[in-house]
């Protein structure tokens, strides 16, 4: 295949298959529920898939669309190509593009792509002069695999919070990690013991929205992978052991203008905040409740929203504690004033979780929203009456109230568009239904016997 029709970026990702003696390309793209999908073909094809595309059957993949409509195309984003950090057992040299999904009936990106739907958010902020930076604190656990090599809830240590060794017996897996993640092009700020056993968090710098939510999913293959190689298994379930702190994902979030200043900051308030960023949080106040839909959507995600482990269930924001829903943390300089929504968990579709806080915040810009007075108090010691009082709604107890509150959310449901709201509603009441019909241990152990 020729390569003079391709860009200069595009010959040099050939020339670095060349130099890195890449085996194979991962073609990567996710489907609506946010598994990460792809179609691996031999490095010589790199030069056809750039210009070509490469076709599949989008029938195949959940969420996309039915047998007679199956035909789709993956275009590779050539600013996503990196050598993957470790080998197969048969010592083959990966790479991995993130690719966008076109729909060959009309030529136009998929609206049914998990990734285009971010874009059209970032594209709605641009139109009003913006655009948006993200950073995420994903949070995972460790555990052990049985002598099949499956997972067990056995957390690899005893450590708690920021724990050094031998009580973080981890430090070795994530530093593997993060010099994994070091050579697929990550800046990795921080890595810690988190507060549970066996629960750990890798923080990576921010970035803008779409390269983010990239490396959200990046960020998940690799410590999966990685933890492999040391016989344990990664999960980010929100809540794999009852009684114990769960994984979020706090996400942070900011706008920028055209001209490279901070639009969420200003030396004159009281929070450095400015009338812009204010909008945007009370933007994804009013949204959390459909908000939760998309940025914690498990029935396991419940399991970690309750009073008492840390997790934000209250709607309300705070510049001094995190039991609020929205903290406004400190900003050693304008750049850095953001705000952090720390709801979300790391089972989300990164790139439909960002475009639903960024279509949030955007509403609330768009229609000059009021930011409520933040709440300096701890929000978990409040009763019900108090919380009244200061007007605190809580976010849904459970995933069937959070789709009810998405379906009933004109701006979230647009954001996401009438194909992805219409699958990602229908998989996620499938999946309500299929719970709330199960019967637990719990609940054998508790009235088995004593009915």
């Amino acid at each position: 295949m020729t390569t003079e029709n391709l860009s200069a970026e595009v010959e040099g990702i050939l020339d670095e298959i060349e130099e890195e003696d890449v085996d194979f390309l991962r073609l990567q793209f996710t489907d609506i529920l946010g598994t990460p999908k792809n179609v691996s073909i031999p490095a010589d094809q790199a030069a056809k898939a750039f210009a070509e595309g490469i076709y599949f059957d989008g029938s195949s993949i959940n969420g996309f669309v039915r047998i007679q409509e199956s035909d789709m195309r993956l275009e590779p984003d050539p600013d996503t190509f990196a050598v993957l950090p470790w080998r197969n057992s048969e010592e083959v040299t990966s790479a991995r593009l993130i690719c966008d999904v076109i729909d060959t009936s009309t030529g136009d990106p998929f609206p049914g792509d998990p990734r285009r739907v971010l874009q059209d958010a970032i594209d709605r902020a641009a139109d009003l002069g913006y655009t948006v930076n993200a950073g995420p604190e994903p949070e995972f656990f460790l555990f052990e695999e049985d002598e099949e090599g499956r997972a067990t809830t056995i957390t690899h240590d005893e450590g708690g919070y920021f724990d050094l060794a031998p009580k973080d017996l981890a430090q070795d897996v994530r530093g593997d990690i993060i010099y994994g993640l070091e050579e697929m092009g990550f800046e990795v700020e921080a890595s810690h013991h988190e507060v549970a056993k066996g629960q750990h968090e890798i923080d990576f710098k921010y970035d803008d929205a779409l390269t983010t939510a990239d490396n959200i999913v990046t960020f998940r293959t690799v410590v999966r992978a990685i933890a492999a190689q040391h016989d344990l298994h990664a999960t980010f379930m929100p809540k794999p052991i009852a009684r114990i702190n769960g994984s979020g994902m706090h996400t942070h979030l900011s706008l920028f203008t055209e001209d490279g200043e901070n639009a969420f900051h200003d030396d004159d308030d009281e929070f450095n905040l400015s009338e812009t960023a204010k909008q945007f949080l009370a933007g994804i106040l009013e949204h959390a409740p459909a908000l939760a839909a998309v940025c914690n959507p498990t029935v396991n995600s419940y399991k970690r929203l309750v009073p008492g482990y840390e997790a934000p269930v209250y709607v309300a924001w705070s510049d001094v504690n995190r039991s609020a829903l929205v903290r406004k943390p400190a900003a050693r300089v304008p750049a850095a004033s953001r705000i952090e929504l720390r709801s979300p968990d790391p089972s989300c579709n990164s790139y439909l979780a960002l475009a639903s806080m960024i279509n949030a915040g955007l509403d609330g810009i768009e229609r000059d929203l009021d930011c409520p007075d933040p709440v300096r108090e701890n929000i978990y010691e409040f009763d019900e009456a108090k919380r009244e009082e200061y007007g605190i709604e809580t976010l849904p107890a459970n995933l069937g109230q959070a789709i009810d509150e998405l379906e009933d959310d004109e701006v979230i449901c647009e954001g996401l568009g009438p194909h992805v709201t219409e699958k990602f509603v229908e998989a996620k009441r499938q999946e309500f239904q299929e719970y709330i019909v199960e019967v637990s241990d719990w609940e054998l152990d508790r009235y088995l016997e004593k009915f």
